[in-house]
């Protein structure tokens, strides 16, 4: 069982026939510079679009640019902490220079494991900033951009999680904030007239360098092998027991994002191999 983040090959990118994937429009993705955002914003860029990346880590997201090229693509990084309301105004001011913003995905996250009762507030702050409140903030500075945009629609795109459907112990945070993306998906979705969709996107465990480098901890932890901790403990309840590539869920953004996903509006793309549905 290979426990490193695969490579994205050509062969893997889903490219999908579509008249508004073309380099006048732009898509902004959050956290490009590792894991899903990466993966994301790669495809995207794939698929002709120009690809806006926001992160805080550089060198990442320097790699992704990099990356993108190799494809044929075009990923501008800009960088960008979404704790910073005035930062994020800056960023998508600076992608609408670049055409027309059409697509937002909101991405980037960050975890901390921990009861309740210990839980340290300042962690929920930093969380609840990243992953719920960037998101929103994205999508209210998006919206008009895409309302003036030739045929006045876009689509915005949430990872949100199986936590988004179940709750597990230690992730009270991480619980709460997805379940928020999928109620923020389904108000943008409500207030879109069928113009501006909204959608969530809910996988278990994906080879990311934030689940990955939970394995060896566990491991130690627990006194079995890391092999033990991905099929056992990560992927246990899961029919597939392998972790999902990040580039299969960067395709889920590309198919929604598509003209083929136009009823899919405030619907979650729940691909967690069987985890949530299956007993």
């Amino acid at each position: 069982m290979e426990l490193a983040e695969p490579e994205i090959r050509p062969e893997d990118v889903l490219r999908l026939s579509d008249p508004d994937f073309h380099s006048g429009n732009v898509c902004i993705v959050t956290g490009c510079g590792s894991g899903i955002g990466r993966a994301t914003a790669i495809a995207c860029a794939a698929n002709g679009i120009t690809t806006v990346g926001l992160d805080i880590d550089v060198e990442g997201a320097k790699k992704t640019c990099e990356l993108a090229r190799g494809m044929g693509g075009k990923v501008v990084f800009i960088e960008c902490d979404l704790t910073d309301d005035a930062q994020m105004e800056k960023a998508v001011h600076e992608a609408s220079c670049m055409g027309s913003i059409k697509y937002l995905a909101n991405i980037a996250g960050i975890q901390h494991i921990d009861l309740i009762e210990n839980f340290p507030m300042e962690k929920y702050d930093l969380m609840q900033r990243i992953m719920l409140r960037a998101p929103f903030f994205l999508s209210k500075l998006v919206i008009p951009h895409m309302r003036k945009s030739p045929g006045g629609t876009g689509v915005i795109g949430n990872m949100a999680s199986i936590h988004a459907h179940i709750c597990t112990s230690h992730k009270p945070v991480y619980n709460i904030v997805k379940f928020g993306l999928r109620g923020l998906t389904q108000s943008i979705a409500a207030e879109g007239d069928g113009k501006i969709r909204a959608f969530s996107v809910s996988t278990g465990f994906v080879k990311t360098p934030l689940a990955l480098g939970q394995v060896p901890a566990q491991a130690a932890q627990r006194g079995i092998s890391p092999e033990e901790v991905v099929r056992d403990v990560m992927m246990g309840r899961s029919r597939i027991k392998e972790m999902m590539a990040p580039i299969e869920v960067a395709n889920l953004f590309v198919f929604g994002f598509s003209r083929f996903s136009r009823y899919l509006i405030g619907g979650d793309l729940l691909f967690d191999g069987g985890v949530v549905l299956t007993y």
